[in-house]
């Protein structure tokens, strides 16, 4: 995998650069639910995809030109784009905008379990008794969570769990084929590719929601979080993780997903005034047990995509 060279020679603790990477990727649904107070989602997820594709392409001097490889690759990156880029931050976004940051932090979790869904039915795992019960807990807390049947849920609150869902989905199937590409071409080619075309494909509309908001009133404040949300959870975080997977095994880096959901109960309350309830915490017990039936200690494949994608949490 290719990394960040800078980050070598440094004494640096791979669980600290570990724990670093959770809270960069924990913080941006908090500031994200903030940013959208002055904008669209559609509005934001072109500001992140075009701000990160930018930056990653000054940082990759080296990139390799995309029409020198062959078609079939150029339609799986196209493909990996769509998935992990586009219909991602387009659906996460979304779902952030009308759920909590809490709620959208916990069923994120559940990539793992998706990319190992996505993974036994493409035929790289095999299911075994321990991945069919990993699976089976972490559907019961999302569905538990999710539950649109329960009146004290509100119809919007629903839609933003269900797009979150969906979001997850599609991003554990984007870790699955985009396997390949990342051994092959390395890491940083593929992810500025991804987001490249990402940048392509998103313009359009971003650029009519641009039209359509009114960012002349958006204050300098708001700016600044939204160039945070591009340079930190999204480029820095990154860097960082692409560095600390390279050190430890690919389980545990999986393990710190936990991190994400623990930092939203503690921050959301404080910064966004968000609560959570005995449905959260039961949600959370089996959607945690599920992925860590799948994670801890498993030497599946699916495990290791997950952990050699460093933006796989990001979102």
């Amino acid at each position: 995998m290719a990394t960040n060279s800078s980050f070598r020679d440094r004494d640096v603790p791979p669980p600290f650069a570990l724990i670093a990477v959770q809270i960069m990727f924990g913080t941006w649904p908090i500031l994200g639910k903030i940013a959208l107070r002055s904008m669209s989602s559609i509005s934001l997820v072109g500001f992140r995809i075009c701000g990160a594709a930018i930056i990653f392409t000054l940082l990759q001097r080296k990139l390799n030109v995309l029409g020198q490889l062959p078609r079939r690759v150029v339609a799986w990156i196209v493909l990996s784009s769509l998935l992990g880029v586009v219909l991602n931050q387009l659906l996460f976004v979304k779902g952030l905008s009308l759920t909590t940051a809490i709620n959208a932090t916990l069923l994120t979790t559940t990539i793992p379990v998706f990319t190992l869904a996505v993974s036994i039915a493409l035929g790289h795992d095999r299911a075994s008794l321990r991945h069919i019960l990993g699976i089976a807990l972490a559907a019961a807390g999302v569905i538990y969570l999710v539950d649109p049947l329960r009146a004290s849920f509100s119809t919007q609150t629903t839609l933003g769990n269900i797009l979150i869902v969906i979001n997850s989905l599609s991003y554990g199937a984007y870790i699955a084929v985009s396997r390949d590409l990342f051994r092959r071409y390395g890491a940083l080619n593929v992810i500025t590719w991804i987001f490249l075309i990402g940048a392509v494909l998103t313009l359009p509309i971003a650029g009519y929601a641009w039209g359509a908001d009114a960012l002349g009133s958006v204050s300098n404040m708001m700016w600044l979080t939204v160039a945070y949300i591009i340079l930190v959870p999204t480029v820095g975080a990154y860097y960082l993780n692409s560095w600390a997977v390279t050190r430890v095994p690919p389980s545990i880096v999986a393990i710190y997903i936990y991190l994400q959901p623990l930092m939203a109960f503690g921050l959301a309350p404080l910064v966004l005034g968000e609560s959570w309830n005995s449905r959260t915490l039961v949600a959370c017990v089996l959607i945690f047990a599920g992925v860590a039936a799948v994670t801890v200690g498993s030497r599946s494949r699916a495990v290791e995509e997950v952990s050699e994608h460093p933006d796989a949490l990001a979102h």
